[in-house]
């Protein structure tokens, strides 16, 4: 069955999710992205002193094997964090999977009735097999935590609950309430946990992933390239395999016609497979990478229509999959975000840079509904390899930015005054 994302409405969504001023100018001179520099100095002072909690908090979580496709081994992690959450003044739910772990889900157990809304959003599920903690450990030294999963992403979820846990001890509320969304399938292509992530990002007015950051120096992700799925099957229905196999190499030269490096895309052929006794039809598998929603269709379009639309006669032919994760572009309301990120770096010592990330997360579903900021998770590398690690101070600061970034002023937020919020009790 070909699933594809429908751009059309998504574009207006948009469009409308970066209306709104989320970061206004403060009126104080010296402030930060609306944030005084008290402020500012008290938060990033005691996610500091965390710092040595903060790494046992990941080691233990990191400990805990969670591969996408043996859900039994994610609960305990689900659990961990539970408490951790509860800790931090949020209460768990946890949405259970039908073939996954499904997904947790966090709210503050005291809300602000009609107020605004935040989604910290992350992913527990890893690429490695149970076991390999045997052979690749959680290591601390020379200032990096190494281990599978400390990287991708279990950094980004200790920020999580460090950064949650510090405005909670200092007694800062944010401007718009925290909610997290935990998932345990991203790996593998979020098919499950999709309806949770579309639901929260529409209601939320911006939207922090803890993915890690892009190259050494832990860029931000203010953009992603969509990513799509293609198989294509051929079936001799009067014709010979040896005309089938012929076709499908023609098929995969115009598949390499489409790709277009100015655009930043590619269209790679990643498994080619003849008919032979056990495969009745010669078989195409197809990554496809885009910038933009346009050329998303674009590109979807050309191959269903021109590449595979003209095979020879007798041959049969079948197209599976599509782009089901759409570009994360640089909206209006994601710049407005990253430009607060850079200007709350700067005041806390950490010079922030920008990239565009090749590989898609669940960033690029929100940014469809809210604005989003991609990339704020761990300072490292080895996302899916065995050297993985996470820098550690560096990794702590990306938690201070968190913390701060939740404090921003979101514009239409409802005022906290001296007496408090005007608050709801949802327990």
């Amino acid at each position: 069955m070909h699933r594809s994302i429908v751009f059309e409405s998504d574009r207006k969504s948009v469009v409308s999710s970066s209306d709104p001023d989320l970061f206004p100018s403060s009126s104080a001179e010296s402030s930060v992205a609306g944030l005084s520099p008290d402020v500012i100095e008290r938060v990033t002072t005691a996610v500091e002193a965390r710092k040595e909690t903060y790494v046992e908090f990941l080691e233990r979580l990191a400990r805990i094997e969670t591969p996408s496709t043996d859900p039994e081994t994610i609960l305990p992690a689900f659990d961990l964090l539970a408490s951790a959450l509860a800790e931090a003044g949020l209460t768990s739910v946890h949405f259970p999977g039908v073939e996954t772990a499904g997904s947790l889900y966090a709210r503050p157990d005291v809300r602000r009735r009609g107020g605004s809304v935040q989604l910290l959003l992350g992913h527990v599920d890893t690429v490695w097999s149970t076991g390999t903690l045997q052979h690749m450990p959680v290591v601390r030294q020379n200032g990096m935590l190494r281990g599978p999963g400390v990287f991708d992403m279990k950094a980004g979820l200790t920020s999580f609950v460090f950064a949650l846990r510090t405005l909670r001890d200092l007694g800062l509320t944010p401007p718009a309430d925290p909610v997290v969304l935990i998932t345990s399938d991203e790996e593998i292509g979020s098919h499950e946990s999709r309806r949770h992530i579309d639901r929260l990002a529409r209601c939320a007015d911006r939207v922090f992933v803890t993915e890690p950051g892009l190259g050494l120096q832990g860029k931000i992700k203010t953009a992603r390239k969509g990513t799509g799925e293609y198989v294509i099957l051929l079936y001799p229905e009067e014709v010979d395999a040896s005309e089938v196999v012929a076709e499908m190499m023609e098929i995969v030269q115009r598949l390499h016609g489409l790709n277009d490096p100015d655009r930043g895309i590619t269209v790679n052929v990643g498994t080619i497979t003849g008919p032979n006794a056990s495969e009745e039809a010669g078989r195409l598998g197809v990554d496809v990478r885009v910038v933009t929603h346009e050329d998303a269709h674009r590109i979807d379009t050309r191959l269903r229509e021109q590449v595979c639309g003209d095979v020879r006669d007798g041959i049969r032919v079948e197209i599976r999959g599509g782009v089901e994760r759409p570009p994360m572009e640089r909206t209006p309301g994601n710049r407005k975000l990253w430009h607060a990120a850079q200007a709350i770096g700067a005041a806390i010592g950490d010079t922030l840079e920008e990239d565009r990330a090749g590989g898609a997360s669940d960033g690029n579903f929100t940014s469809i509904h809210a604005p989003t900021l991609d990339g704020l998770g761990a300072v490292g590398d080895g996302a899916h390899a065995e050297h993985e690690f996470a820098k550690i101070d560096a990794t702590v600061r990306r938690c201070a930015l968190l913390a701060l970034l939740l404090m921003a002023p979101v514009h239409g937020a409802r005022p906290v005054t001296a007496n408090g919020p005007e608050t709801e009790n949802h327990e």
